[in-house]
């Protein structure tokens, strides 16, 4: 049905985005290539089918009607082959998550070693606990020996440590929570999958918070400055 009115639904709604936002980040980005399909009168998605997604030819109709689509592709969980070339034949970028990254071996694609440039690194995304509250709470001794390990920390300051290695990657873009920057436990989770209530309601606080993050802005400044990531102007 989109199709036959060359995406109109979807052309407005990106294009309010990309009126607000430098970009525009998709989730399920998977749906393009392919979908579960579940009779709306179901009561659970266990029965369905996968049916074949627009594929390029709903960026087709957004570029003709908004001229370049900035979006960036969530492309986390199971992702078949399908997926990977879609995104990289409209040259989207992909994500890694460096809270992912400590589990299942050498080539899990979350590692740095395993970043690509046409990506978006997060230490942690909004879904997920802060670093604090990953490493208090549902991060393995497993993880946090790999971790201790890989990035050569003593895990006494794992936030910094993510956001350190955020910005050396070589993924293009890195992207981190204020909550992060803050060290803050999951008392500043922002979003807890699956659930109703309590969500997006974290705020950073009065505007005195500004004076009390001085060193973290400093700090900041610092990494993005050695690892190549100031600004033209801004460069030291």
């Amino acid at each position: 049905a989109q199709q036959k009115v060359e995406y109109s639904w979807w052309v407005r709604r990106l294009g309010r985005a990309f009126q607000l936002y430098d970009e525009t980040r998709i989730d399920h980005f998977r749906g393009f290539a392919g979908y579960w399909s579940v009779d709306a009168k179901a009561d659970t998605a266990m029965n369905g089918v996968w049916k074949k997604g627009p594929g390029t030819d709903i960026f087709k109709a957004l570029e003709k009607a908004l001229g370049e689509v900035p979006i960036v592709a969530e492309d986390l969980g199971v992702i078949t082959p399908d997926v990977h070339v879609l995104r990289e034949a409209i040259g989207a970028p992909g994500m890694v998550v460096l809270q992912f990254a400590w589990g299942g071996g050498y080539a899990n694609t979350h590692l740095p070693h395993n970043h690509y440039e046409n990506s978006v690194v997060y230490p942690g995304t909004h879904d997920n606990e802060t670093v604090v509250g990953w490493w208090k709470g549902s991060a393995s001794e497993g993880e946090k020996g790999y971790f201790k390990e890989y990035l050569g920390v003593d895990g006494k300051d794992p936030a910094w440590a993510l956001l350190q290695e955020s910005l050396k990657s070589v993924s293009q873009t890195a992207i981190m929570l204020m909550q992060d920057v803050m060290r803050l436990d999951n008392s500043g989770r922002m979003n807890h999958p699956g659930t109703t209530a309590g969500n997006w309601a974290w705020r950073v606080g009065d505007s005195d918070v500004w004076s009390k993050l001085q060193e973290e802005a400093k700090g900041l400044r610092h990494l993005n400055a050695i690892f190549d990531r100031l600004p033209p102007g801004a460069k030291e």
